[in-house]
């Protein structure tokens, strides 16, 4: 092993180390934390209200065991389901692709398994300990929160990137994988990020349609038919959408930024392995090919150096230093990176390159424009959503205000508000394609993705902080602890809305940036030269795959529809034994009826992203094929940024209602029970699918159409006549 070979594994394997045993310190201090009711804050001779506190805390541990076990059973049952289509499509990979992209495709899949495993673990874990602490004052129950999420998105990163450089470490010297050149070594690594998007879209395609058929089904009986609060523990629904929160938004998140990660550097070894041979080739410099790794690898140090000095700068004591400590953090980690992804690409690349014909002498500085590109334009998406989802800005409060003459009219605001919304995410990925592609070709737009997901360690991290804390504030609710609690579990469950819209936000724009680059790498390896709109086959894969993004939308927000109905019966039949006869809720029936309903539901869209690019391109060849990527990518990531924000949008909307911020001409607070809030749990009812089930899914959509392409790429070229179309048309 030479010095070079030595100082790029340290590079690479070194974070990997510190980053897990950061998870493992974080996760330690969380359940060191002791559940007593906090005996110190009352007077040693008031009795009663120690043994009140007692009963609460009895409540909390039993409520939050249900929550536990009922996300550990739908993630056991989902992955039963998840395991049968790996061995089934890892058959087709073996068989049609290779044995070597079989073990990347088995290996991405279990990856991805494995993280949204310990991302619940460590979220229903954490829920009580944040309601727990919430009891004591707001600073330590934004730090359990904020501290528990962290250990998501540390050990996510770090077991994405150890095991795909382990991975590649094996097919370079294992005598059982053998390859003609390193291109193909590269090609059949991306089946790596094949696997983890295949579980990132059933991931959160089933939990969206679980945890949506909860919390749908809960409101419209709890709160509109029978004026319940948020979370009441009457309402027989309440478990299963504090269960759904977790499985779709801290499993189905993780996987979903995983699956981005993983096929953003799998594209990007693809498109620079073509350069093997060539002068100056960047296939034939290690540790230039390992720069896409390093960026994500290094990226976990300046995560840990966030988390370090974050606390020191943005100190949480009242309320509204919430939202800014949150924010503070994904500006921290921007600025700590900018300087370390020049440093790493003076170190890595040499001084010019090769990475094709066109681009034969390219500087290093010209691979980090791009990624420096990615990572301020995450920041600004990031910034934009939370200007257009939270209730601390003008959207969100003209929607809360238009809701005041009906529930129509707070729907119309939101849905302008959602396509408003678009505009500057749009420009910012355009602006970002359009430089990296300048200076370094498809390359370039693979680098810029990495740098959009270069603090995907904090990006993580604060969204897995939104359903611990939603938790926190379902727990602190039925537990019935006093209402000071539910007011501090409230402020932070607010602005967990607000970051999971930014998670959303940062996830939907990487999408954009990875689905290109995947795009490019698909070119190279099915040897598309030029994609031309006017040719007839590329413009009829253009029109069906524009047209795709809205027949999933239709597919996933009907299966929350009718699930959710099954819901909403269920509770109702339930809601007058409750309160007519004083009889106890059956939660576990609603967990079963969100359970089976979202398994038998993430089917069929599932098969319609994956199948869709192999039926384009195998029968009716390449040119079809790319052009069914570029109308998805279009189409999808633009329908994404508007259901999530529009949805995110209604939800804050409510909340800013429930606060008790909204007034009417006359000055006259609209808050709970009021005509004005009931339209805007309406709107916010409408919105729960858009927001954490149709939106969110978009993404995975166009990406895993992508990599499925990429994966296939060979297959669909030799289906294809010389001319691009299919191969039955000579």
């Amino acid at each position: 092993m030479g010095f070079e070979e030595f100082t790029v594994h340290c590079l690479v394997l070194g974070p990997v180390v510190l980053g897990l045993v950061w998870s493992l310190k974080e996760a330690m201090w969380v359940s060191s934390i002791k559940l007593d009711g906090h005996p110190t804050l009352l007077s040693v001779n008031d009795s009663l209200q120690q043994s009140k506190n007692q009963e609460c805390l009895k409540k909390m541990v039993e409520i939050s065991g249900f929550i536990a076990d009922g996300a550990i059973a739908f993630l056991v049952k989902e992955y039963q389901y998840m395991a049968v289509y790996v061995l089934f499509f890892g058959l087709i990979v073996f068989f049609w692709v290779g044995h070597a992209a079989c073990v990347a495709f088995v290996v991405g899949a279990l990856t991805s398994v494995v993280c949204g495993w310990i991302g619940m673990k460590i979220a229903v874990f954490t829920n009580v300990r944040t309601t727990h602490e919430c009891w004591a004052n707001l600073e330590r129950g934004y730090a359990v929160a904020i501290r528990g999420g962290s250990v998501m998105g540390f050990s996510l990163v770090s077991f994405g990137v150890g095991t795909l450089y382990c991975l590649l470490y094996c097919f370079q010297n294992m005598s059982f994988f053998e390859f003609a050149t390193p291109k193909d070594m590269y090609e059949a690594l991306a089946g790596y990020g094949l696997g983890g998007s295949s579980i990132a879209l059933f991931g959160r395609v089933g939990g969206g349609i679980y945890t949506k058929a909860a919390d749908v089904g809960a409101d419209l009986s709890g709160k509109n038919e029978w004026g319940m609060d948020e979370d009441d523990p009457r309402n027989p629904a309440c478990i299963a959408d504090n269960v759904g929160d977790n499985v779709g938004d801290v499993a189905g998140m993780g996987a979903d930024l995983f699956g981005s990660f993983a096929e953003a550097t799998c594209a990007a070894f693809v498109i620079s392995s073509a350069s093997f041979n060539m002068k100056h080739g960047i296939a034939d410099d290690w540790s230039a090919m390992m720069f896409p790794i390093m960026l994500s690898s290094l990226g976990i140090v300046v995560g840990v150096i966030t988390m370090l000095v974050a606390n020191v700068f943005y100190k949480v004591k009242e309320v509204n230093h919430i939202e800014k400590a949150l924010k503070g953090v994904l500006v921290i980690s921007t600025i700590i990176d900018t300087p370390v992804v020049f440093f790493l690409a003076k170190f890595s690349l040499p001084e010019y390159f090769s990475l094709s014909e066109e681009f034969d002498n390219v500087h290093y500085t010209q691979a980090v424009i791009p990624v420096l590109c990615g990572l301020w334009s995450g920041l600004a998406i990031g910034f934009v959503t939370e200007y257009y989802t939270s209730f601390s800005y003008n959207p969100v409060r003209e929607v809360s205000n238009s809701q005041q003459t009906s529930a129509a009219t707070g729907i119309i605001y939101g849905l302008a508000l959602g396509y408003q919304s678009c505009i500057v995410p749009v420009f910012c990925i355009a602006a970002t394609t359009l430089v990296a592609h300048t200076l370094c070709g498809m390359y370039g737009v693979a680098l810029g993705a990495l740098g959009m997901l270069g603090s995907l360690t904090m990006g993580l991290a604060i969204d897995c902080y939104g359903p611990i804390s939603d938790n926190a504030g379902g727990i602190a609710e039925m537990s019935e602890l006093d209402k000071s609690v539910r007011v501090i579990t409230d402020a932070l469950d607010a602005a967990g809305n607000t970051t999971a819209a930014i998670g959303k936000g940062f996830a939907i724009g990487s999408a954009a940036l990875v689905s290109l680059a995947l795009f490019g790498a698909f070119c190279v390896r099915a040897n598309v030269t030029n994609v031309n709109v006017l040719n007839a086959w590329t413009f009829t894969g253009l029109l069906i795959g524009a047209m795709l993004p809205y027949w999933f939308s239709a597919m996933t927000m009907k299966s929350v529809g009718m699930a959710a109905d099954q819901m909403f019966v269920e509770c109702m039949r339930q809601m007058k034994i409750i309160m007519e006869e004083n009889g106890a809720p059956d939660y576990k029936r609603c967990i079963a009826i969100s359970t089976e309903a979202s398994l038998k539901e993430m089917i069929a869209p599932g098969a319609l992203v994956i199948l869709a690019p192999l039926i384009a391109g195998i029968g009716f060849g390449k040119n079809a094929c790319a052009g069914l990527l570029a109308g998805g990518l279009v189409s999808g990531v633009q329908m994404a940024i508007s259901m999530s924000n529009t949805g995110g949008a209604w939800d804050n909307a409510k909340k800013y209602i429930e606060g008790g911020h909204c007034k009417d001409k006359d000055g006259k607070v609209l808050g709970k029970g009021s005509a004005t809030h009931k339209n805007a749990v309406t709107g916010d009812t409408v919105g729960d699918p858009l927001k954490d089930t149709s939106g969110p899914s978009l993404n995975i959509l166009v990406k895993l159409s992508a990599i499925t392409s990429l994966v296939f790429g060979s297959v669909i070229a030799d289906f294809s006549n010389e001319s691009g179309g299919p191969y039955w048309l000579k």
